[in-house]
């Protein structure tokens, strides 16, 4: 048993950062990602024309892994989850990147971040909190409650308050860590991982503050059932981001994430390609959809080549994510 949850582990977190550096080259409109690169099925750098990753190298994470990994190492140091180290974890990254000037802090974020540096109270500052930066930096908390969905839900709401306080945020977080806390259990299957997602969805949008948001719980529905209607892939793909959508917007990023999922029956290598081709946000898509799948699958069956990728870039290599794996682990026991 402890093998096998430290492969799920290692299978979320290397699932999330391919995802997000197979998502990184693509564009916001699907018909320019299409021209560019007809089909994305490697690690690519992103193209000099691109709106924001131009000149990154092919294997590189963004701020969507950074973040993830820093809050887990803020947990990891602090020996649990609080506010006050969920705001360090952010903060933390957010100076390591140079927040000040970068072009991939979010505007929730960005808004959070410079109240608590500002001196506020953490459980203020996440008040106006509503676009994704919650759900795609959430992963490793529910990787550290193998099989107990409730510890993950409430771990994820205390994670989102000091940036993102929102329903749509919350609920968006509450349904990927709920997925990806089920998704790492011996009997799990893609259905009850997408099942586990729409309790975490529907508890979560019913303890957060409200706010004006459509329900993520049926957008996921929305995005399964397109993805299991079977037929052409880049239909359904344009389908996802035609209907579902692939913004900004909880609602849209988590829908489409777990749409992916599904299409690649819970494979973490297609799963990150079928995001990356969805476009719109897509290494934010793919960076919750393939930690999902990554969970739900293992290291395992990620393919050597892409890990050997992703492991020879730098900022990977920053991030010391095999020990980063083994201080979740701990906490996980």
């Amino acid at each position: 048993m402890t093998q096998r949850l430290k492969n799920h582990i290692l299978g979320g977190l290397y699932g999330q950062a391919l995802g997000d550096a197979m998502g990184m080259p693509a564009y916001f409109d699907p018909d320019t990602t299409r021209a560019k690169f007809d089909w994305i099925e490697t690690l690519l750098p992103a193209p000099d024309d691109h709106h924001v990753h131009a000149g990154l190298p092919a294997g590189r994470i963004t701020d969507d892994s950074e973040q993830a990994f820093s809050i887990a190492q803020a947990y990891i140091d602090n020996g649990g989850i609080s506010i006050e180290s969920a705001a360090q974890g952010i903060i933390s990254w957010y100076d390591r990147v140079g927040g000040e000037a970068s072009p991939y802090v979010g505007p929730s974020t960005k808004r959070g971040v410079t109240a608590l540096k500002a001196g506020k109270d953490p459980r203020t500052t996440g008040v106006e909190g509503d676009t994704n930066g919650a759900p795609m930096r959430i992963s490793p908390v529910g990787l550290m409650f193998p099989g107990h969905i409730m510890g993950a839900i409430d771990a994820t709401i205390t994670t989102c308050i000091p940036t993102h306080n929102t329903r749509p945020a919350i609920s968006g977080a509450c349904a990927v860590a709920a997925a990806i806390a089920h998704g790492m259990t011996e009997h799990a299957t893609v259905n009850s991982v997408v099942y586990a997602g729409l309790f975490g969805a529907e508890v979560g949008a019913n303890r957060a503050p409200k706010w004006l948001d459509p329900s993520v719980a049926r957008r996921i529905e929305l995005a399964v059932d397109i993805a299991r209607r079977g037929g052409d892939v880049r239909y359904r793909l344009r389908e996802l981001y035609d209907v579902v959508g692939a913004s900004l917007s909880v609602p849209e990023t988590v829908g489409s994430a777990f749409g992916a999922f599904v299409m690649a029956e819970g494979d973490p290598n297609l799963t990150a390609i079928y995001a990356a081709n969805l476009s719109g946000d897509a290494d934010t898509v793919a960076a919750i959809a393939a930690a999902i799948a990554g969970a739900y699958s293992g290291i395992d069956a990620i393919k050597p080549e892409y890990i050997a990728q992703l492991e020879a870039d730098e900022i990977f290599q920053s991030y010391n994510v095999r020990d980063i794996a083994e201080g979740i682990y701990k906490i996980a026991e």
